[in-house]
């Protein structure tokens, strides 16, 4: 190859690899046909994995499947493509075309494709994967093990991704996040502390990892625990600590740790360039009840998306203040910003609170006639909880019955709670009836339906209920009475 030649070939890697690739792929590629780059293999298993990179790789199987002679690079630089942003089954498709061509899969070929079996949660495929790299002799390879260790993690297939990690010489600290992450997922949290605590080398991932399995696991205040150890250790909390852990703070009331961590995101830029934070700080301060740092965090927020939005509505809505939250909302579709299934959420129960009857009517008709959004079980209990509130117990039902899913307990006990607020009895009676008919060993329900007999001397009926509840076996809770 000539000097001139190698010359472009550099200038073209250069701007493959460049922060403006995405809006100048087509231009590069046009540069590599112009200098006949499009030829080599070399050049173009770079401009495919960039595509991957990109999420663009209908443009890479385009440019592929013009390829006469592709090799080995090239194909594994189309799974590896695949196997990041999809469709995964293409990984398998492109495996099939290699066998065909008599291309032997190397130990760059098998990594790709264990990732898209973990994408795919394809345990079966992974262990035929795994056959496959015992085969061929790359088992003690150690992206490979890598690989099998995050499928059968992801597959929450723990025995096998343990077998693969004892038999690892040299386990480094991504492989030991991956076997946390599978026990603490697969509900053995003390396994997975167990673990962390013999890593001889952690990172910033590790401590997130193990707060966040806290967090979810209900264990707020060792979350908190190990929040402090971690900035202790000499190890500084990113975007993902901080939005983990103003949750937990929230959950605990501990508003003190919570300013420090809004001091420290300010003091790092963290507000300026990580919406997550500041929709988290919003989310936090609204409900600690700081209504005007909630505000002045969400004004002064440089960008804003659904998520700001919602946690600022929610937040209102949480605060009583339903009707600023209703203002709001309009203030966000006038702003163009499209609403979502949790914005109906929120701006459902600030119309609750605020007794705004009538627009909780129109905006929950509007999710599916202006914005194409289907009520789920969620937004037809905020509206039946409104119309409830405010006597309308008789359009609730009416509600209730044209929904295309099965209501749910918690639907008919808002409309019972609603009925017995305004003396709707009848109403009350059926939806105690379809309470026990959900819920038969709940004790509860027997002893609300028995008061509404025993208010209205049905004493006939208190007894048929007795019964009822002997045939099932359903004991009265302590301090509860069958009678009134």
């Amino acid at each position: 190859m000539s000097r001139a030649c190698l010359q472009v070939e550099r200038k073209v890697l250069r701007l493959l690899h460049g922060h403006k690739t995405r809006t100048q792929l087509t231009q590069i590629h046009a540069h590599l046909l112009r200098h006949g780059l499009h030829h080599s293999n070399q050049v173009l298993a770079h401009f495919i994995s960039v595509c991957g990179t990109l999420d663009k790789m209908a443009y890479a199987n385009r440019i592929f499947c013009q390829i006469r002679n592709s090799n080995i690079l090239l194909s594994n630089s189309m799974i590896k493509g695949y196997s990041l942003c999809g469709p995964f089954e293409q990984s398998f498709h492109l495996v099939s075309i290699m066998k065909i061509r008599g291309i032997l899969l190397d130990k760059y070929t098998f990594a790709p494709l264990l990732k898209s079996c973990s994408n795919l949660r394809d345990y079966k495929l992974g262990q035929c994967v795994h056959a496959e790299v015992i085969r061929v002799g790359l088992g003690g390879v150690s992206s490979i093990r890598i690989g099998l260790v995050e499928l059968y993690a992801t597959c929450e297939r723990m025995e096998d991704a343990k077998k693969v990690f004892d038999v690892m010489c040299n386990r480094d600290v991504i492989i030991w996040n991956l076997m946390i992450r599978g026990f603490c997922k697969t509900g053995n949290l003390e396994l997975g502390l167990d673990l962390f605590r013999q890593m001889s080398e952690r990172s910033t991932v590790s401590w997130n990892l193990m707060i966040s399995c806290l967090a979810q696991s209900g264990h707020d205040n060792k979350a908190l625990e190990f929040f402090h150890e971690m900035w202790d250790q000499g190890f500084e909390p990113d975007e993902v600590t901080l939005v983990t852990m103003l949750p937990v703070c929230a959950r605990l009331g501990t508003v003190d740790v919570g300013k420090w961590i809004h001091s420290y995101a300010g003091s790092r830029g963290l507000l300026r360039d990580a919406i997550s934070v500041g929709n988290s700080l919003v989310d936090f301060y609204c409900k600690c009840g700081n209504l005007e740092l909630a505000w002045s965090i969400f004004n002064e927020m440089p960008c804003k998306n659904n998520v700001s939005w919602n946690a600022m509505i929610s937040g209102l809505a949480f605060n009583g203040k339903g009707e600023l939250g209703v203002d709001l909302f309009e203030e966000m579709i006038k702003k163009g910003v499209s609403p979502s299934d949790a914005t109906f959420v929120g701006v459902l129960v600030c119309c609750s609170h605020a007794g705004l009857v009538d627009r909780g009517r129109k905006l929950f008709a509007s999710m599916t006639i202006n914005f194409q959004i289907q009520p789920k079980l969620e937004h037809y209990g905020c509206f039946v909880d409104l119309l409830g509130r405010f006597g309308c117990v008789r359009e609730a039902h009416d509600l209730i019955r044209s929904m295309p899913m099965k209501p749910s307990a918690a639907l008919w006990g808002a409309l019972l709670s609603a009925c017995r607020t305004h003396g709707a009895t009848e109403l009350a009676e059926l939806a105690t009836k379809e309470l026990i008919s959900l819920e038969p060993c709940n004790s509860g329900n027997y002893v609300l339906l028995s008061n509404i007999y025993a208010e209205e001397g049905r004493w006939h009926e208190v007894e048929k209920l007795r019964v009822l509840m002997q045939e099932y076996s359903v004991r009265k809770a302590a301090g509860q009475s069958a009678v009134g």
